[in-house]
Parts: structure tokens; sequence; C-alpha cells
């Protein structure tokens, strides 16, 4: 790896521990939208370097859909006790128990979309007035339109043509009681600077990441894991793969990729020659071109 690109990791580093730090400044009462996935162990990563020698002062909140691969509820755990944070957990089984949204039907039915009751429910009764997450720009096209502070209104939607300007580093956190903002410290990292940063880092990841035998089922293009949630549908076969995420979501939507890297090294090289999307394997994403952009207008993540 070139120097210049560790400076360039550096300047990185530098850009989102200043923006976590004017979070801290800001907002009375922020937090970390901690899903297990590899941006968000990155944001909390940066978090724990941004207020060292100190414990990271704000909690972790994780929106629990029920339908999580196991490995990432066990890593959210493990760190969760060696950083000696707190962690609030929003139930999507409860705001189901409690009429609070309906289930989905179907071979395709997930639990993505329930995410957004339970995440505002938990925003207004924890009184979050800032939930940090670990959007990137180059992910998806609606998260290229979100700045680091993100807006959004007391009904807890966002509005991506009307959100505040940032020059010069000025980012203005004011909000009117009831709104609050998202904050997205990692908004100019590709994929690549993640796993760059990851293995400069020697920072822990889920095994889910790295190239691993799996039951998988083929589906919608992609290796859906093989799970207590999974319906076969006739002329399907499950098969074992060696195979790896790029992104973790619900074990219901998130497809997999044969792969041989089962080291981070081998995982920077395959990003390197990767042409698609790294959500190219979710099928959430696949319901509507702009499926992604509609989810975060009613207040998704």
């Amino acid at each position: 790896m070139s120097k210049y690109y560790l400076n360039y990791l550096d300047e990185l580093e530098s850009e989102a521990i200043f923006i976590l730090r004017e979070v801290w400044a800001q907002f009375q009462n922020p937090v970390i939208l901690f899903s297990g996935g590899k941006d968000s162990i990155l944001v909390t990563h940066l978090a724990k370097k941004a207020f060292y020698p100190s414990k990271i002062p704000f909690p972790l909140l994780h929106i629990d859909t029920g339908h999580n691969f196991p490995e990432t509820i066990q890593f959210r755990n493990d760190l969760i006790k060696e950083l000696g944070a707190e962690l609030i957990v929003g139930s999507v089984q409860k705001s189901i128990d409690d009429g609070r949204v309906a289930e989905e039907k179907g071979k395709n039915a997930t639990r993505n979309a329930l995410q957004i009751t339970t995440l505002l429910d938990a925003i207004e009764e924890n009184k979050i007035d800032c939930a940090i997450g670990g959007g990137r720009r180059d992910e998806e096209k609606a998260r290229a339109k979100e700045r680091f502070f993100s807006h959004r209104d007391d009904f807890g939607q966002w509005d991506p043509k009307n959100q505040r300007p940032e020059l010069w580093n000025l980012l203005n956190g004011k909000h009117f009681e009831g709104e609050h903002f998202r904050a997205f410290p990692i908004s100019n990292w590709t994929e690549m600077d993640v796993w760059n940063y990851i293995l400069r880092e020697n920072i822990k990841i889920p095994s889910l990441y790295i190239a691993h035998q799996r039951k998988v089922v083929w589906r919608n293009d992609s290796w859906i894991p093989v799970s207590e949630h999974l319906k076969l549908e006739e002329g399907e076969e499950i098969v074992t793969k060696k195979i790896r995420f790029r992104t973790l979501g619900d074990i219901t939507i998130t497809g997999g990729i044969e792969s041989d890297a089962d080291t981070l090294e081998k995982i920077v090289a395959e990003v390197a020659a990767m042409k698609q999307t790294e959500r190219g394997n979710r099928t959430d994403d696949k319901r509507s071109e702009t499926a992604m952009e509609d989810r975060k207008k009613q207040g998704y993540f």
C-alpha cells in the first residue's frame, strides 16, 4: 500500500473524528446506530479513537429485527462488553406484538421496512437528538444525497431537497423540539477505503465477511443463507458453497457471493476488482429503482 494512500486514510480518519466530536459538542443525547455490519463497527472504532482515553460518551442503538445472523448478535454482545459501552435495543418483534407494524407475507417478505417505526419509536422514547450512522455516499444513489448532518423533521422524515448547506466544515445542528438529526461521519469513504482501514487498524469484524462454507439457496441472483426463516420454493435446492457477505442485513435478505477471500488481504484484493456495488446482493434494494430513497424519506437509516 502506497504512502500516499496511507496519508489519504489518515485524512478520512481525521474528518470522521472531527464530525464525531462536532456531534458531541452540538447535541444533548446522541447515539451510534449499530447494526453489527462493517460500517457501524468502523464508526464505533472511530468514536473510540475520537474520545480516547475516555470511553465512548454515548450509547449504541441496535434495531433488532429478530431475523439477524446469530454471528452478528454474538459479535455485538462481545464488542459491547469489550468497550464497556451502553447498548439500547429496539425490538421489531415488540413493534409487531404491540400492533405498531404488520408482518409482511410472501416469499420475499422482510422486516427491513418495519425497522423504520421501531427506530423512530426508540428515538422518541430515549429523547435522541442525533443518530450517528455508517452510511456512505458510494453505497447507493439515495445515500449520495446525504449531508454529514442530515436533518429529520418531527415525523422523522427526510427531505433530500431541504437539507442545510455545509461550507468550510461548518455544520448546523440546530433543530426544533421533536426534530432530530442523522450524522454520517464516513460519508466520503468508499468500500475500498473501509477495507483498507480495517486492514491497517486490524479491526475485528464478524466472521460473515470472511469466506467460509455455508448452506445457501440461489434466489434473486444471490446466494441466500439457509435459516429457520427461509421458506423454500419449488425448484430451489440447498447447496453448500464457500461464500462471504459484502454487506450485512437481515439473514432473509442478505445475499452472499462465492469467494475464496478468507483473509483481510484477500478481501482488499477482491473488492479492488469488483464491478458491482456491495448492496447489489441485497434483495430489499431490488424492489424498485427508488427503494432505498423511499425508505429513507420515511425515516430509515
